[in-house]
């Protein structure tokens, strides 16, 4: 059986840390924590699971964080998590079952990263990372937000997932590492671009956000998923300043990237219900229905553009053309993502007199 070390940066993370910890601690044989400045119990819980603390001045700076808890592993691999991650008692069993017969050829475990489910337990937003990697590899971590293990070698996906569960709100934090990087003329790789691009949007700086989506897509040197996924973000942007037009632009940019994605289908569909074009939404939304996410893609994964986002606009769009039947039917199958939101039940209340029937 192979041996782990769980290494963790923290800060300031008691409301989390111990229902992290609870759900890993019978997994590994021996957990790194290393703290960047807590003045709250995060110590204290850590202390509780056995960890070895370690303390590390924060310099704005995650991969030198992530780096420094990784030189403190002794065991033959190092397995990252965040505090407001857990493990579910179903991934547990497969990782303890996998930990007794582990291949030691392997260099890095891929796990999925669910950071979003729905009320039936099922991932809405994923994405993959490589979890568990072979200490004597000697990975790296790169870049001072959002960070990234360099790996290589034999690298194996595997069936377990870690799932986030947020605690804390979000902040300016990482912009302002940005922010900082810039005021010091730090040069910014693409992939550093991209995410400041995000930041940016996150915080409603659409036009900013606007310009570094396309200085990063101008290197052409971006990842595939990120290249298609930072199209779809512009087009977001522009339709959020109310430049539907120019939205359309960058969702048919896209497609020049990679065969079309629900993603950017059902953008396309958004943009002539904007339009008040039903028919081409109808039929743009309809087909994003019909489409599934790539397979064996390490990009962030969205369920809803290909399942009940696509339906709720095709109920406004039969209920705005007077199809009320169609509308109708719709809306139902939304329902069985989200058996319990409000406005698809609002939604049915309004079209309860029309029979759920098949339209085709």
């Amino acid at each position: 059986m192979i041996t782990i070390s769980l290494c963790m940066i923290v800060k300031n993370e008691e409301e989390s840390l111990g229902r992290c910890l609870g759900s890993v601690q019978s997994l590994v044989d021996e957990i790194i924590i290393v703290d960047t400045g807590s003045t709250d119990r995060t110590k204290q819980i850590a202390e509780q699971y056995n960890a070895k603390i370690y303390d590390f001045e924060w310099i704005n700076d995650f991969a030198a964080a992530r780096n420094y808890s990784f030189s403190l592993a002794t065991m033959e691999y190092i397995w990252w998590l965040d505090a407001d991650d857990v493990l579910l008692e179903n991934d547990r069993e497969k990782l303890l079952q996998l930990k007794s017969t582990f291949d030691r050829s392997i260099d890095s475990l891929a796990m999925d990263y669910h950071l979003s489910t729905g009320p039936d337990g099922k991932p809405t937003f994923s994405m993959k990372r490589n979890r568990i990697v072979r200490r004597a590899c000697g990975f790296q971590w790169h870049g001072f937000v959002h960070e990234y293990l360099a790996v290589h070698g034999k690298i194996v996906p595997s069936p377990i997932a870690v799932t986030h569960q947020k605690e804390k709100v979000h902040t300016t934090r990482n912009l302002d590492i940005y922010e900082e990087q810039r005021a010091k003329q730090t040069p910014f790789s693409p992939r550093e671009t991209y995410y400041y691009a995000n930041e940016l949007k996150d915080h409603r700086q659409f036009e900013n956000a606007i310009t570094h989506y396309q200085a990063f897509l101008d290197t052409k040197q971006g990842w595939i998923e990120d290249v298609i996924a930072a199209s779809c973000k512009i087009a977001d942007c522009y339709e959020a300043i109310e430049k539907i037009d120019e939205a359309l632009a960058a969702i048919l940019k896209s497609f020049e990237y990679a065969v079309p994605r629900a993603e950017s289908v059902f953008r396309l569909g958004r943009y002539f219900m904007h339009r008040d074009a039903l028919d081409q939404a109808i039929f743009w939304l309809s087909m994003a229905t019909t489409l599934e996410p790539p397979k064996e893609s390490w990009g962030m994964q969205q369920s809803g553009y290909w399942t009940w986002l696509p339906h709720v606009q095709l109920c406004i769009c039969y209920y705005r053309k007077g199809d009320m039947i169609k509308s109708h039917y719709h809306n139902e199958i939304a329902l069985t993502y989200h058996p319990d939101d409000e406005m698809m039940l609002s939604n049915r209340k309004l079209l309860l007199p029309y029979q759920p029937e098949d339209p085709n």
